[in-house]
Order: structure tokens, then C-alpha cells, then sequence
């Protein structure tokens, strides 16, 4: 069955704090749904619903720690209530995730328009040293009914290229990267955005927090790296179209027409060694499509 176009907005904010941060997010949301009815989809930055930039760099960590909820805590569920009201895919950023074995990972949320929390990424790639948060261990794709498949991905993430490739190799159409750069790198960040693009064949959109606590600059990149939307450095709302048909006719054509990367390998090559990883390039596995959670 043919999938339909996915609406996606990325709204660059700066980043809530307070007790109230859940009423500031459903206005948000009824604000931008406003100004953009047609929207199937909203996507926050990293961290979105818990700011500490308003303390002192020393005190976040353990204000970070405090913040932490499990994932069947009611302020996961009131999220999920926003989600519903609305009628919208929601991704609210990432929050603090506590366990039962006192660790804490920074996890990233996907709401149905039902309000169910059909998908949760720990981050892979914490910022270290500077982030407290311990990494996560699962790559995570997530089926959008009728419009294809989405990977999630935090921040750092999109600097390790084996990352965005697994996504694509799972069947990810396009990687939701949300993030909080507040750094001088997000120069380098809008190449690697491109470039995660253009060797996977997929829509990366990345979503950054607005000044004055980070540098902004959100993209939305297409399957083969054009810039279909960038962000200035305050708060915007980028619009852009997830084609999952546009994908698979690059990679039948290829990038520019020439370039078909996932059709690189013929069934009877001979396996590529990967020291790095005790394993190797598997011809016959090589190309991507839709493998779920696994």
C-alpha cells in the first residue's frame, strides 16, 4: 500500500522549566497547530519539558537527577493527554528516565495521536563528560501508520555514522535527531545532518533548541541532502514533507542519479571484515527494510 506524505513541524523553542511546563506545552501546541492546521506531526528538542540551563552549570546535574521520572509515571501519561487532545504524532523531546536500578538515561518519546507512547530511545551517545546520563543499548524505529517509518535519534547520536546507518538499515524513511546544542559545533552538527543524509539515502531532521540557550539552526535534510528547511537562531517552526516513496526512488535511481548505495553489494560477494566491531558486511543482509524493535 502506497504511504502517504507525514507533515512533520520541528519546533525550535527554548527549553521549559517550572512547575507548569505541561500547560506551556499543550499552548505551544494549540499556538502552532494554529498557524500550521495540516501538521500530522510535532517534534520538540532534546530535553525540551526539563530546562536547568537556569541554574548554575554546578547544580544541573543533580537537578537533571531530580527531574527523572519512569516511563509509567502520570507526567509521562499527561504528556501522552497532549498528544490525544490534538490529535497529532508527538514527539516532546527527551526527559530523564529513572529505573528501578537507579540509573537514569536520557530517553527520547514518540505519542500516537491516541495519546499512547508507542516508542522510547534511550540515548546512545551521551555527551561525555558533560552529560550524567548513562547510555542506552537499543537502536529504535517506529512504524507511523500509513506514513512509513520513523528512527529516533538524541543529540551526540548523529556524530557516530553507525548510528544513523542502522536506523536506515532497519527501515527508518527519515531520522528525528532532536537536540540541545548550546556549543559551538552546530556548524558542524548541520554537515553531519547532510552527510547522515546523503550515505544513508533518508530524511534527517534536526530539531534544536532557540537561543539564548542554544544556538538553534534546526534542519530538515532530504534523502539526498538537500536543505529542504534551516532555522535561524530564535524560535521557528520548520514545515516540511517525509515522502517515504521519494526514498525509494532515489535509491532505485540513485543520489543525483547516479550514486545506489544499498544496491552495492551482489548476494554471492564475499562478506566484508569489521574489526571494529568483531564482525563484518553480510551481502545478502546488506539492504534495508522494516525489522521493528529487533
Amino acid at each position: 500500500m502506497p504511504q502517504r506524505e507525514l507533515s512533520i513541524g520541528l519546533a525550535q523553542r527554548t527549553p521549559l522549566h517550572g512547575p507548569n511546563v505541561l500547560t506551556d506545552l499543550r499552548t505551544d501546541v494549540k499556538r502552532t497547530l494554529a498557524l500550521h492546521p495540516d501538521l500530522d506531526m510535532l517534534v520538540y528538542p532534546e530535553l525540551h519539558l526539563q530546562g536547568v540551563d537556569h541554574l548554575p552549570d554546578e547544580e544541573q546535574p543533580a537537578a537533571l537527577a531530580q527531574l527523572a521520572v519512569p516511563l509509567d509515571d502520570p507526567f509521562v501519561l499527561m504528556i501522552g493527554e497532549v498528544a490525544a487532545e490534538f490529535g497529532i504524532w508527538l514527539c516532546p523531546g527527551s526527559i530523564g528516565e529513572s529505573t528501578c536500578t537507579e540509573k537514569q538515561y536520557n530517553t527520547q518519546l514518540l505519542f500516537s495521536p491516541d495519546g499512547t507512547l508507542i516508542a522510547n530511545y534511550r540515548k546512545m551517545f551521551p555527551w561525555r563528560p558533560f552529560e550524567p546520563h548513562r547510555p542506552g543499548a537499543d537502536f529504535v524505529v517506529s512504524p507511523i501508520d500509513g506514513h512509513g517509518v520513523l528512527g529516533l535519534s538524541n543529540c551526540y547520536d548523529a556524530w557516530f555514522p553507525e548510528h544513523s546507518r542502522h536506523l536506515a538499515w532497519m527501515g527508518a524513511d527519515a531520522i528525528i535527531n532532536i537536540v540541545k546544542t548550546t556549543s559551538q559545533d552546530r556548524d558542524q552538527e548541520l554537515v553531519l545532518a547532510r552527510a547522515n543524509a546523503i550515505v544513508n539515502q533518508v530524511y534527517m531532521l534536526s530539531v534544536n533548541c532557540a537561543e539564548p540557550v542554544g544556538r538553534g539552526h534546526s534542519i530538515a535534510v532530504d534523502p539526498e541532502g538537500h536543505v529542504l528547511a534551516e532555522a535561524g537562531a530564535g524560535e521557528d517552526t520548520l514545515v516540511v514533507r517525509v515522502d517515504s516513496g521519494h526514498i525509494q526512488r532515489v535509491r532505485a535511481r540513485g543520489t543525483a542519479g547516479t550514486n545506489r548505495i544499498w544496491s552495492q553489494f551482489a548476494p554471492d560477494d564475499e562478506p566484508i571484515s569489521l574489526p571494529l566491531y568483531d564482525g563484518n558486511i553480510e551481502p545478502k543482509r546488506w539492504s534495508p527494510h522494516y525489522r521493528g524493535h529487533d
